[in-house]
C-alpha cells in the first residue's frame, strides 16, 4: 500500500510539472522562430535564441505573473533541465584540436582566462555587485558569454534575476564587440593572424568570432576559431573550481571551514558528467555523428531553461541593476581587449 501511495504521489508530482514546462516550451519555441526570422532577413541571428528566450520570458512576466500551477514546472526547467544541458555540453567539445595548437597556445589562453576571471570579478565587486553576480559577469566575459553564464549559474547557485541581467548585458556587449572589433584591427594595421588572436580572446560566442574575424580574412577566422575553442574548453575546469569555492559565498570567511559540505555538494554532479563526457569525446568514444545531435539537444534544453529563467524574473529588478551591470560589462570588455592586445600586437608583423 505504501509503495502504491508513493507511485501515485510521484505521478502527481510529475503531472504538476506539465503546465510550467508547456509555458516554458512555448516561450522557447517563440524564441527559435524569431531567431529563424532574423537569419532569413539578415543572414544570421543578431540576437541568439538563448538570449531571445530569456528576454521574451521577462517581457511576458511584465504582464503575467505565473501562479502556483506553473511555478514547479518553470523551476524544473530553470534548474534540473539546465544542469542536464551543462552535462551534455561535454560531449560536444573535443580536446583533440589542442594537440595541433600546441602547449604555448594552451598555456597562453589558460593564463588569459584566469586573468580575465579574476579581473572581471574584482571590477564587479568594485562596482558594488554581489559576489555571485560578479562571478557570472566575469565568467561570461572570460570564457564564452551566455553559455558560460548558463553553465556557471547552477554551480554557484545564482539567482534567476542575476542570471537574466548578466545574459542580457553580455549579449548586448557581444554584438557591440563584433561590430567594432574589425575597425580596431584596421586602425592598428593588424595582420590576419594577430587579429585572429584578438578576436578569439575577446569575442564571446563561436559564431560571433567567425563574424568578427571574417572581414580580416580566412586566416583570422581559422586562428580565432582555434583560440575560441581553447577558451570553451576552460568551461569545465572553471566550473569545477567555482564548485569548490561556491560554499564560501554562503557565509562569512572561515564559516565554510566549520561547516564543510559533503563532497557531492562541492562538485556538482553535472560538472563531473561534463568532464567525463569531454574525456569520452576527446578519446573518440563519442564520434562526430553523435556529437552533432547532442549539440542540438544542448541548444534546445538551454533555450528551454533560459525561457524558464526569464519567466521567473521580475523585469523591474533588471532595471534597478542595469546601470551597475552595464558599467561592469563595459569595463570588463575593456580589460579583455587590453589584455588580448598584448599577444595580438606581438604578431602584427607576422
Amino acid at each position: 500500500m505504501a509503495e502504491a501511495d508513493g507511485q501515485v504521489k510521484a505521478k502527481g508530482g510529475a503531472l504538476a510539472l506539465v503546465p510550467g514546462i508547456l509555458v516554458s516550451m512555448a516561450v522557447g519555441i517563440l524564441a527559435w522562430v524569431v531567431g529563424r526570422i532574423e537569419t532569413q532577413l539578415f543572414g544570421h541571428a543578431w540576437i541568439e535564441p538563448l538570449v531571445l528566450a530569456i528576454l521574451l520570458g521577462a517581457l511576458i512576466r511584465l504582464v503575467w505573473t505565473p501562479d502556483g500551477r506553473f511555478l514547479s514546472g518553470i523551476n524544473f526547467c530553470a534548474k534540473p533541465v539546465l544542469e542536464v544541458a551543462v552535462a551534455l555540453l561535454g560531449a560536444t567539445v573535443s580536446a583533440q584540436a589542442l594537440a595541433a595548437a600546441g602547449l604555448p597556445l594552451l598555456a597562453g589562453v589558460v593564463v588569459f582566462v584566469v586573468v580575465a576571471m579574476i579581473g572581471g570579478y574584482l571590477i564587479g565587486k568594485a562596482m558594488g555587485l554581489p559576489a555571485r553576480m560578479a562571478i557570472l559577469m566575469a565568467a561570461g566575459n572570460a570564457i564564452c558569454g551566455n553559455s558560460a553564464i548558463a553553465a556557471v549559474a547552477p554551480v554557484i547557485r545564482a539567482e534567476a534575476k542575476d542570471v537574466a541581467a548578466a545574459i542580457a548585458f553580455t549579449a548586448v556587449m557581444g554584438v557591440i564587440v563584433v561590430l567594432l572589433l574589425p575597425a580596431l584591427g584596421v586602425a592598428l594595421s593588424m595582420s590576419e593572424q594577430s587579429f585572429g588572436v584578438l578576436a578569439g580572446l575577446t569575442v564571446y560566442a563561436v559564431p560571433q568570432v567567425l563574424a568578427a574575424a571574417a572581414p580580416m580574412g580566412p586566416v583570422a577566422v581559422q586562428v580565432g576559431a582555434m583560440i575560441k575553442l581553447v577558451r570553451v574548453l576552460m568551461l569545465g575546469p572553471m566550473c569545477l573550481v567555482l564548485g569548490l569555492l561556491a560554499p564560501r559565498l554562503d557565509g562569512a570567511p572561515g564559516e565554510g571551514a566549520a561547516r564543510r559540505p559533503p563532497l557531492r555538494h562541492l562538485v556538482p554532479w553535472f560538472v563531473v558528467a561534463f568532464l567525463v563526457l569531454l574525456a569520452a569525446r576527446s578519446v573518440g568514444w563519442i564520434g562526430e555523428d553523435l556529437a552533432a545531435p547532442v549539440s542540438m539537444v544542448v541548444k534546445i534544453l538551454t533555450v528551454l531553461a533560459m525561457a524558464a529563467l526569464g519567466l521567473g524574473v521580475d523585469p523591474r529588478g533588471l532595471v534597478q541593476a542595469g546601470p551597475r551591470v552595464a558599467a561592469v560589462s563595459v569595463l570588463t570588455i575593456g580589460l579583455l581587449i587590453g589584455v588580448a592586445l598584448v599577444p595580438a600586437l606581438l604578431l602584427v608583423r607576422s
